[in-house]
């Protein structure tokens, strides 16, 4: 019986760890760069062209990364980022600045709309700034995860040093930079754009401000503009695009998205495990899983090691189906799986907080499942719920206590134990430890439940 449930529990587990790897390397190999390139016209080295749209995060830092080392493979002669964001993560708006601001190849960056907030840390790390009519750069305040404006002030320091060290490099204005972050700085710029930045406001420019004060370099409407400003008009214009794998990576990735992965994939292996023979929670929880650590991995939030942790804690709980380890193994499994999750994730805080959100609603879902379905679970193999009853079909050890006073024969040596012949039936019995000879007399001096003890009655001489 516990055979027979094993096998078809493993298959159906199995079942689920086998269409949940599919699905990860079925939209791995989406992962191929996609990239359109101009007509050849062999006048010169290529010009690159990367657009940054969207919010500023991990997957952004991977994409340019690739994009960067495809420019400097083909020795390309300027890199053009086309930039539109309303900005984003500051980790990751430090690893772009970082990326664009090493970069041997010279650097536009095209505002085209909006670089506000990180990207204006972006914009300020290239070598020059073009701005196209109707774009605004500005609003980098530091704000939490709800919108507020952070009052931190180490945080606000830290923001503001990083803004004004940039402005620095390229002879941009540095007090401009910190009125664009600390709503405590006053800044009066009558002389350049006739206003005042006054308290407890951030500034943020028009493309024509920021060609007065020195925050672009030359205003222009497209790619093209910017390349003939740069007297590369006849050059080859590679543009870099992200590949299907990084979009899909990009989208997985957002905090609500990704929280919601964590939900079903915990919700549906908890309920395949602790309620099975339904299968689909299983399969759904173990793809969900799958899509998380897909999207961390190839936006660059998460290397191997944590792909590893993700399928080492499915086949221990896979294991758990059919070896009688008590729970240990489901609880080695849970934890290698939410180790993942935690290193997978932008940072400790936000990890906790998913898998704290994730965990209460999927112990909510399965509870209502639990009740709705009915079936063995593997918890009940830590805990025996059956009464033992007759009722139940179960039969109970027939009891002894009649024998107590009888007198039998030995119909094996007992050794002290053995059997006899009692009340013309043949009873397992033992001695009070000595040992009686075969065909010998004996009485029976004590019975209790399956417990016959006997006595060799001694012949009278």
């Amino acid at each position: 019986m516990y055979s027979k449930f094993s096998i078809h529990r493993f298959r159906e587990m199995l079942t689920v760890f086998v269409i949940s790897l599919f699905a990860i390397l079925l939209v791995t190999g989406l992962i191929a760069p996609s990239f359109v390139q101009a007509e050849s016209k062999s006048v010169g080295p290529a010009v690159y062209e990367i657009p940054l749209k969207g919010t500023v995060d991990q997957s952004m830092v991977t994409f340019l990364e690739r994009a960067f080392s495809e420019a400097e493979e083909a020795h390309a002669s300027h890199i053009v980022i086309v930039l539109n964001t309303y900005g984003g993560r500051v980790d990751s708006a430090n690893e772009i600045g970082e990326l664009v601001r090493a970069q041997e190849i010279p650097v536009t960056v095209f505002v085209e709309g909006k670089a506000v907030s990180a990207g204006t840390y972006i914009a300020l790390n290239a070598d020059y700034i073009a701005m196209q009519s109707g774009s605004t750069i500005g609003s980098a305040a530091v704000v939490d995860s709800n919108g507020t404006l952070s009052d931190n002030p180490k945080t606000i320091s830290f923001w503001v040093d990083q803004m004004q060290e940039v402005a620095r490099l390229h002879g941009r204005d540095t007090n401009v930079a910190a009125a664009m972050v600390d709503p405590r700085v006053e800044i009066d710029l009558t002389d350049t754009l006739g206003k005042v930045k006054s308290v407890g406001d951030v500034i943020a420019i028009s493309a024509s401000e920021a060609l007065r004060i020195g925050y672009s370099d030359f205003n222009v409407e497209t790619v093209v503009d910017v390349l003939n400003f740069h007297q590369l008009g006849g050059r080859d214009v590679i543009t870099i695009t992200p590949s299907a794998a990084e979009n899909v990576a990009s989208f997985l990735v957002n905090p609500i998205v990704s929280t919601i992965l964590l939900i079903l994939g915990f919700a549906g292996l908890a309920i395949e495990l602790f309620v099975p023979g339904l299968g689909l929670p299983g399969i759904l929880g173990g793809i969900s899983m799958g899509l998380f650590f897909f999207g961390s991995f190839v936006s660059g939030l998460a290397g191997m090691e944590t792909v590893v942790l993700f399928i080492v804690g499915l086949i221990l709980i896979v294991l758990e189906l059919i070896v009688p380890a008590f729970g240990i193994l489901g609880l080695l499994g849970g934890g290698a799986i939410i180790t993942g999750i935690l290193l997978a994730s932008p940072d400790w805080e936000s990890g906790l907080t998913s898998i704290g959100i994730a965990l209460v609603i999927a112990i909510i879902l399965v509870v209502i499942v639990s009740r709705t379905k009915k079936g063995r679970s593997v918890w009940n193999k830590l805990v025996l719920r059956e009464n033992l009853t007759t009722e139940e079909g179960f039969i109970s050890a027939e009891s002894k206590d009649s024998l107590l006073g009888l007198q039998g024969v030995t119909v094996t040596p007992l050794r002290p134990a053995g059997a006899a012949l009692i009340d013309n039936k043949r009873v397992d019995v033992v001695t009070e430890g000595g040992f009686i000879e075969l065909n010998r007399p004996v009485v029976v001096i004590k019975a209790e439940g399956t417990w016959v003890v006997v006595r060799e009655v001694k012949e009278n001489v």
